[in-house]
């Protein structure tokens, strides 16, 4: 098998987040103080409690992921960003209510110490947020340009060798790709120009590929997903993921509609509505970001059933996607799920799924994966798409000349074998002899 080199994580390991006073950011933040003081658990994080398995399943041999393959430390990690809002961490997360007093005092000397840079803002794209501490210009060139700035100066303040940059802000206002997407050159100008089809997300992806610094959009906004700033990010070498985190209803149709595709059965229906009523429920009840959101969450249930290959079962569901904005509720998402689906003979039955989630507490360990995943990347060479990650993405960033893989066991086997690859060990395959001697060339793994 061929030799893979991977750097060391030598150093520090520079976190910027867009939207550092968010409930997500602020969340994953005061959790990560508390894990490296021994008062948490990093319960949700693949990196610090999954395991992998190596070799035959005789073998036993099941190690941590973060003692398999070379992770930087929880440690090692140093944290910055930007906001629109002129306030520290700590007081930002006492606003988003989603940990109570004791999980914020066991982190509030770090988070009272961490306070956002101005941010890059534009209502136009946000219509329910208002930025007062946003960053001024003449041009999105320019304003992309301070964004470099701002990465430059990081990195200088805390001698870093390397930064991941990760958007974890609110839900942009739908934006298809045009023209001024599709090139680098075309990109430039249309920065140059004021272009309305290029958003500030976009403007963050673009200065932390040319910087050199991997990028992770964690919304269902048209971002880093811009084919010029995808390929921008293979010229420059660099790791980019996406999109829109995979925490609670999404989550659990990644999981049911492969059982449904599995045993066969038929769908007639799929009805889901959310209420929250954080600041991302605020922004979605805007029509133009729910648009956004719910361009992600439609496209799931098609992907994973494949409805060309299986007519009979899947050609004509009727599938609808809700999103309330509910303040009572804050940061404890509910979803429902009401599912028709039919069986042998074409007799109906139904599914009905509620789950009483919390939005902040299940993305928090996936910003730390991701980050961490993100920055192993590139130490290992990879560049462009990172399809490997697509276990924690509703819509998961994929090569144009390929579909989307949703179903959540096939994205976690993907994930696990993509590790063994990097550290030179068989992939599995979940194939058992069955008294039958199997000759293959290729090196792999069987139970």
């Amino acid at each position: 098998m061929e030799s893979n080199i991977i750097e060391k994580p030598d150093g520090k390991l520079g976190v910027l987040i867009v939207g550092l006073n968010g409930a997500i950011s602020t969340t994953f933040l005061a959790g990560i103080y508390a894990i490296k003081k021994g008062l948490a658990k990093p319960i949700g994080s693949l990196t610090q409690m999954g395991t992998i398995r190596i070799g035959k399943r005789s073998d036993n041999n099941f190690p941590l992921i973060k003692d398999f393959v070379p992770l930087a430390s929880l440690d090692d990690l140093v944290f910055g960003g930007w906001d629109i809002r002129d306030e520290t961490c700590y007081e930002a997360a006492k606003y988003a209510k989603v940990l109570n007093d004791t999980d914020l005092n066991n982190a509030a000397e770090e988070l009272k110490s961490l306070k956002p840079m101005k941010g890059v803002f534009d209502q136009n794209y946000v219509k329910r947020l208002t930025g007062t501490y946003v960053k001024e210009g003449k041009t999105k060139y320019d304003l992309m340009m301070k964004i470099r700035d701002d990465i430059k100066s990081f990195k200088e303040l805390h001698s870093l060798h390397r930064v991941v940059v990760i958007w974890a802000a609110s839900t942009e206002t739908f934006i298809p790709v045009s023209a001024v997407h599709q090139t680098k050159d075309a990109f430039i100008e249309g920065m140059k120009k004021n272009d309305p089809d290029i958003t500030p997300s976009m403007l963050y992806a673009y200065a932390a590929v040319a910087e050199g610094a991997p990028y992770i959009n964690g919304s269902p906004s048209l971002s880093v997903d811009a084919p010029a700033i995808v390929d921008f990010a293979n010229e420059m070498g660099v790791p980019v993921a996406g999109k829109d985190f995979k925490t609670g209803q999404t989550l659990v149709k990644t999981v049911i509609a492969p059982m449904l595709k599995a045993r066969l059965l038929g769908l007639s229906g799929w009805f889901s509505t959310n209420i929250l009523g954080n600041r991302d429920g605020e922004v979605l009840d805007d029509p133009g970001s729910f648009k956004t959101k719910e361009e992600s969450k439609l496209s799931v249930i098609d992907s994973i059933l494949q409805p060309d290959l299986y007519p009979d079962l899947y050609d004509n569901y009727y599938h609808k996607v809700r999103i309330n904005y509910y303040p009572p509720r804050g940061d404890n998402k509910e979803g429902w799920d009401n599912i028709d689906i039919f069986g042998w003979l074409g007799y109906p039955m139904q599914l009905k799924i509620n789950f009483l989630c919390r939005d902040s507490i299940l993305a928090a360990p996936i910003v730390l994966d991701l980050i961490l995943f993100a920055d192993l990347a590139k130490r290992s060479n990879m560049k462009g798409i990172q399809e490997w990650m697509s276990l924690f993405f509703k819509s998961p960033m994929h090569s144009p000349d390929v579909v989307p893989e949703h179903d959540l066991f096939i994205q976690m086997m993907k994930l696990k074998n993509t590790l063994r690859r990097l550290m030179n060990e068989s992939p599995i395959t979940h194939l058992d002899t069955n008294g039958v001697e199997h000759r293959i060339e290729e090196l792999e793994c069987y139970d």
